[in-house]
């Protein structure tokens, strides 16, 4: 059974992404408003897959704040990241650079939202990054990071990203962490049914210390996993 649902899932999924993902390219010359509607269908169509396909529950605990705020998540596999669009309000999403580099990805993941993050890039970039999410935050968008920087197993905590802290700071806003449980069931291989559970933690109010919050969104993000050794950064 665990191999038909992802029979269906994987067919359903991805060939339901060339309709949309079409639509939403034709209409990225004429409406931004619709190009990142049909993004947020797109999100929206990979959850439904997930819950009807896949058999999966998804819980939400604890609340999200109306106004915008920097949202640090857990980061166990690819279900949090495709989810964003639907699971907030026109989100922006900081991505890694590479992203930006497959064709056409570049001008559209701009057009939606996404701040590139060049890990290794002068202040020039570190500035420019900025200025783009404050700019969607003057908007009212809300903002969502991957602190630990790339997926991590179900039950291990990582140090976040050194430049989180730094981000933080300089965009002044309070952080909410969201920790998720997304790993056993939605995992690399054969993915399982079960439940998938958001959990987001009270806010974390700008200005304190950099050891002070990667604490704490530390801890929070890691609330729903078993903790297990502590690696460095970017160790595999």
């Amino acid at each position: 059974m665990t191999l038909l649902r992802n029979l269906a899932f994987y067919a359903a999924f991805y060939l339901g992404t060339i309709p949309i993902t079409l639509a939403a390219l034709a209409l990225l010359p004429f409406s931004q408003r619709r190009f990142r509607g049909a993004v947020e269908a797109w999100s929206g169509y990979h959850r439904w897959c997930v819950e009807h396909l896949l058999g999966c529950r998804i819980r939400i605990e604890g609340v999200m704040p109306p106004e915008p705020v920097l949202y640090a998540i857990k980061h166990e596999s690819f279900f949090e990241a495709i989810d964003a669009p639907h699971l907030f309000d026109h989100p922006g999403v900081f991505a890694k650079d590479e992203l930006f580099r497959i064709w056409g990805w570049a001008h559209a993941g701009a057009a939606y939202g996404l701040i590139k993050v060049e890990r290794n890039a002068g202040a020039r970039a570190l500035m420019g990054m900025i200025r783009e999410a404050k700019r969607l935050t003057a908007a009212g968008r809300p903002l969502v990071i991957f602190p630990e920087g790339t997926r991590v197993p179900h039950g291990e905590r990582r140090r976040l990203q050194a430049g989180f802290a730094g981000l933080y700071k300089m965009l002044g806003l309070p952080v909410v962490p969201v920790a998720v449980d997304s790993g056993p069931p939605y995992h690399r291989g054969l993915k399982r049914r079960g439940t998938i559970t958001y959990r987001f933690g009270e806010p974390i109010p700008a200005g304190l210390d950099r050891r002070d919050v990667e604490l704490r969104v530390l801890d929070a993000i890691n609330a729903l996993n078993s903790p297990i050794e502590l690696r460095p950064t970017g160790e595999e």
